[in-house]
């Protein structure tokens, strides 16, 4: 498994600052020579060069043109966007309110034919009701004291779940038991999510796995991921959003969820513990 959720983001980080470096040489200057025509202090140059610091787009064009190759800045600044888009801080995602974050995902869903996704915290956004995803967004907020645009973010999240009854879209679920025992709002918002629950399980479009609280574990629990095509990999961690895309960590992260399915129960004992749980509601 990847040491960190992180390593895609900053291995791509260390990628562009190679990129940086070969421009210097194939302009046959050193870090002091490019931070004196760049106008900065050496220890700028340092922190780029070693992935510590993310350039500005002027910072990148200043060093094309210090390297003579102003005809690369276009390009390299290209992809120090996408590097950066990578490694999303929850706070500047969310920096005017979380409406513009859930229109984001809803794109990414409407975009997968298949999306598998393992949660270790909450349901996932697909299935759940207003009543949850109002409480749980407000705790985010709260807890970030980013502006409150809840309603409009519950309005987006709620969108998503229209492609449990589209065509052409088909979500592989596996959710902690302790999820569903993890209140988010009163114990009737909870009771209410939990029904819900039970209505999309049969869903042609849904698999639903439930990994049992006292199962034997032969993989960690992990942070939540979703995957979407095999294509891209997003990891929420309390601080950010993790794009991954690199082949080899995605292939880590098909692998676990393998082997985190193999743990979980499915159909009508899936059913019966979401029952359960309604019932230790009451």
């Amino acid at each position: 498994m990847p040491a960190s959720p992180s390593s895609s983001a900053q291995a791509a980080r260390e990628a562009l600052a190679r990129r940086l470096k070969h421009l210097m040489k194939d302009a046959g200057i050193n870090g002091r020579v490019l931070s004196a025509r760049c106008g900065w202090d050496p220890a700028k140059t340092s922190r780029i060069l070693n992935a510590k610091a993310a350039p500005s787009d002027t910072d990148l064009r200043a060093w094309c043109d210090a390297c003579h190759a102003p005809d690369q800045a276009a390009d390299i600044i290209a992809t120090a966007r996408a590097v950066e888009s990578m490694y999303e801080e929850w706070r500047r995602l969310h920096r005017s309110g979380m409406r513009q974050a859930q229109q984001d995902v809803l794109a990414r869903t409407a975009e997968a034919q298949v999306c598998r996704a393992y949660t270790s915290n909450v349901i996932p956004g697909f299935f759940q009701t207003a009543g949850y995803a109002e409480a749980l967004m407000r705790s985010i907020t709260d807890f970030q004291g980013t502006p409150d645009d809840i309603t409009e973010a519950v309005a987006a999240r709620l969108a998503r779940s229209r492609y449990l009854y589209e065509g052409g879209h088909h979500f592989v679920i596996l959710i902690e038991e302790w999820v569903l025992r993890t209140r988010i709002g009163t114990p009737e918002t909870m009771a209410g999510q939990l029904a819900h629950l039970l209505t999309v399980m049969p869903l042609p479009s849904v698999s639903l796995g439930i990994i049992p609280l006292g199962v034997p574990r032969t993989l960690w629990p992990l942070e939540a991921f979703y995957l979407y095509d095999d294509q891209r990999t997003v990891v929420e961690t309390l601080t950010a959003s993790i794009n991954v895309r690199q082949p080899r960590e995605l292939a880590d992260y098909a692998r676990a969820f393998t082997a985190l399915a193999k743990l979980a129960v499915h159909g009508d004992a899936a059913r019966a513990h979401v029952r359960a749980t309604i019932d230790a509601l009451e």
